[in-house]
């Protein structure tokens, strides 16, 4: 099917390897105005509005290549089970995670090679850089808004070459990209990962940012279910399932002890927004300025053909 897609461009493209272009602040006017940031923040708000008022079990398309994205998520996961902790003196940053990654970086390209057609074989080098990037850091062993920015980006590449149609969004939302979260969530806990460039209490949650917005427009004009019912353990306990707002929530709670007001400052100020659009737009607010706007973020993000640094184009 993919394979006669008409919005598919040309094999003719000539696909790069992806690499840096903001290497100092003033760097940061560039990525502003690229063809890049409007493509991806266009991607974050097409599925924002996709999602607005659903729940996780709602029934929605899965193609093929929806299964195929989760089958390699799969695959991230089963290796996390084969590559136990190690023993070592610090708590935090457990080796083993290099080892895990290792894997991951010598496989990418192999493992994008499922999802994409044959005749999209040339591209696969490209994306693969941004699944490669959306893990954490195999250095420093953590994980933060800039790498779920990078798995957002190999979604957005997808789309960009035909491989994720229009009739996905509901799927790359609920099926791919909560998938992912559960991995990542893995990860953060098997191996103690640190949180990227954490602002600590006075950040929105240590290592994601994404389910927050796309969770806040699940919730929209919910009957019953407003803002400050989040802080409620019981309705937390009851919907989460559903909702991927309170997925995080429950997520956050399960990893720090302590009154909620203390260890997630932001996300308790939330709390008291009158109704979930507000608390969307705030949302999509605070990540442009805290995640899209901030150097240390963006410095790591990677350019190629399909997510330019140059200019956005005039369309018309």
């Amino acid at each position: 099917m993919t394979d006669s897609s008409e919005d598919a461009p040309p094999t003719t493209q000539n696909f790069i390897i992806p690499k840096k272009e903001i290497h100092t602040v003033p760097d940061m006017g560039k990525w502003k105005r690229s063809q890049a940031y409007a493509d991806y923040i266009g991607f974050i708000l097409t599925l924002n509005e996709g999602v607005k008022g659903k729940k996780l079990s709602f029934e929605y398309k899965v193609s093929e290549a929806i299964e195929k994205l989760v089958a390699l998520l799969n695959t991230l996961d089963r290796w996390i089970d084969e590559t136990p902790p190690v023993d070592q003196p610090s708590r935090f940053g457990n080796k083993a995670y290099r080892t895990w990654y290792a894997k991951l970086d010598q496989e990418a390209e192999n493992l994008v090679a499922t999802v994409v057609p044959t005749n999209l074989a040339a591209a696969v080098p490209e994306v693969a850089v941004y699944l490669k990037e959306s893990v954490g850091n195999s250095t420093r062993i953590d994980y933060g808004t800039g790498h779920e920015a990078a798995f957002a980006a190999f979604l957005c590449c997808l789309c960009k070459i035909g491989v994720l149609r229009v009739d996905d969004q509901i799927a790359i939302v609920f099926k791919v990209f909560n998938r992912y979260l559960e991995v990542m969530r893995k990860l953060q806990k098997t191996y103690r990962m640190e949180p990227a460039g954490s602002q600590g209490v006075w950040g929105l949650d240590d290592f994601q940012f994404l389910p927050f917005i796309w969770g806040s427009s699940q919730l929209i004009d919910h009957p019953y279910l407003e803002p400050r019912h989040f802080v409620d353990e019981k309705a937390v306990n009851e919907n989460h399932k559903d909702y991927m707002f309170l997925e995080c929530i429950l997520f956050i709670t399960e990893m720090k002890t302590g009154p909620f007001a203390e260890h997630s400052n932001q996300l308790w100020n939330i709390s008291a927004v009158p109704s979930w659009s507000k608390v969307n737009q705030g949302l999509i607010r605070m990540y442009k300025a805290e995640c899209l706007e901030k150097f240390p973020v963006i410095q790591h993000f990677k350019f190629g053909s399909l997510l330019p640094i140059h200019p956005v184009m005039s369309s018309c």
